[in-house]
This record gives C-alpha cells, sequence and structure tokens, in this order.
C-alpha cells in the first residue's frame, strides 16, 4: 500500500486525551517506540529527489554483494545525477573516481547518501554540514536522530532508513515488487517467474 493510501486505522479518530494508540492492535508492540523523529513525508521526499543534480555515496564499496554496490549502479545507469563516491580505501568503482572524504569532492553535493555504521553517523552529519551538502540520507536500517539533530539544526533535510535507489524508482514509476527496475510502467501486478 502507497503512503497516500489510507486504511481504516489510519483514519480512525483520536481523542485528543489518548495516547494515540486507540488504532493499534491489541497487545501490539509499536514497531520503533524508540523512534520520535517525524521525518520528511513522500512529497517531501521526492521533492528533495527533483531538485537534486549531484549525490554522494558515502560508504561506497567495490564489493558486488554490498547494497551501496547495486544503488551506485542504479545511480550510474539509470538517473541523470552526478554520482560521487566516497570512500577512503577505494580509489576506483564502476570506472568512477572515489574520493577519500566529502571535503575532496570536486563540487558540492546536494545529497549525501550515507552507508557507514550507526556510530559513524553523526560524525557523517558533520561532514556534510561542511561541505554544504543540502540533504542528509540514511539508507534502510540506518536511524540515528542525534546525525538528524545536528544536520536539521545546521539546516539541512533530513531522511532515515529509506533507501535512495528504491524511493527514486518509486517516484518514477520503475519499481518492481522486488524492488528492481523492470522498464515496465503499468498498474498490474507482474508475475514473477519461478
Amino acid at each position: 500500500m502507497s503512503e497516500t493510501q489510507t486504511t481504516a486505522a489510519d483514519s480512525c479518530a483520536v481523542p485528543a486525551e489518548s495516547d494515540g494508540v486507540a488504532c493499534a492492535l491489541p497487545g501490539a508492540p509499536a514497531a520503533h517506540p524508540e523512534r520520535t523523529w517525524p521525518g520528511p513525508s513522500q512529497q517531501e521526499r521526492f521533492g528533495l529527489l527533483r531538485r537534486a543534480k549531484s549525490i554522494a555515496i558515502v560508504g561506497a564499496s567495490n564489493n558486488p554483494a554490498r547494497a551501496s554496490y547495486f544503488v551506485t549502479t542504479y545511480l550510474l545507469s539509470s538517473t541523470s545525477y552526478d554520482v560521487y563516491l566516497v570512500n577512503p580505501r577505494e580509489t576506483e568503482i564502476l570506472g568512477q573516481p572515489v574520493y577519500a572524504s566529502l571535503s575532496g569532492l570536486p563540487v558540492v553535493p546536494d545529497i549525501v547518501d550515507v552507508f557507514r555504521r550507526h556510530d559513524d553517523l553523526p560524525g557523517v552529519a558533520q561532514e556534510a554540514i561542511d561541505a554544504g551538502a543540502q540533504t542528509l540520507w540514511l539508507q534502510l536500517g540506518s536511524w540515528n536522530e542525534d546525525a538528524a539533530a545536528v544536520a536539521e539544526a545546521a539546516g539541512l533535510s533530513v531522511v532515515m532508513d529509506r533507501c535512495i535507489k528504491i524511493e527514486h524508482a518509486r517516484f518514477h514509476g520503475g519499481l518492481h515488487l522486488a524492488g528492481f527496475d523492470t522498464g515496465v510502467i503499468s498498474s498490474r501486478r507482474q508475475l514473477l517467474a519461478r
């Protein structure tokens, strides 16, 4: 279900004095009760991707089994973004030069897409600020409210726990059920080969 569709649970009325869980299943814990940062809406994320011209991938990898490699491949082959790769241990990935840090980039990236460990995220947020980026984007599984607070305080937009490849493909009509760009835009669900 898309974020623009609603369910009965989404539209139920919650009294002002309630704790906001009137529509929750009885006994079901909140998915991530520790998460308090709201993040940008679907429309706001679409706007961030639409306005961006350049993306820096921090934690880019030369390993085809890594998510950053897959995302890099997609961004280079399926988008018009200028893509810059950042990893101090690499010199070239997919024929692209790799920079040791955000400060070494030849441009100011619009979006800094991060594939780094949780504890590294506040430091990367500060590097994105220092580089003049407009958006800090933390990939699927990355959620760090300290990093988000640092970036937002400096005026950056922050997206957390979302894949930039999936979001781009979804907004541009090329997302298949498995997350791959099929090149076919259809309202029909495609049958997967067995």
